[in-house]
């Protein structure tokens, strides 16, 4: 993962894999998303960065990952609801 800012144009660039573009679409007045033919996310273009993000800092977290059977007992607990359907998380 790469990310690249252009003060000229103040252009975020986030680039997620090397893989080839075969869509981009649209989030909004000012962020676009590239493809890959799978539907996997390439890039993330964020134009007038400044004034949607902080372009002076960034930080990059590799959060621990929980062990093959703890992950396997999340998935089989139920979750409260709280009003709204539960959704379990697909592998």
């Amino acid at each position: 993962m790469r990310a690249k800012y252009f003060a000229d144009t103040d252009t975020l660039l986030v680039n997620f894999s090397d893989r080839r573009i075969v869509e981009t679409r649209d989030l909004g007045e000012d962020m676009l998303v590239e493809l890959d033919k799978d539907g996997h996310v390439v890039s993330l273009t964020i134009e007038h960065a400044r004034q949607q993000t902080n372009v002076r800092e960034f930080v990059y977290e590799l959060a621990d990952t929980p062990s093959p059977a703890s992950a396997a007992m999340a998935v089989r607990e139920p979750r409260a609801s709280y009003g709204k359907p539960s959704r379990q998380r697909r592998r």
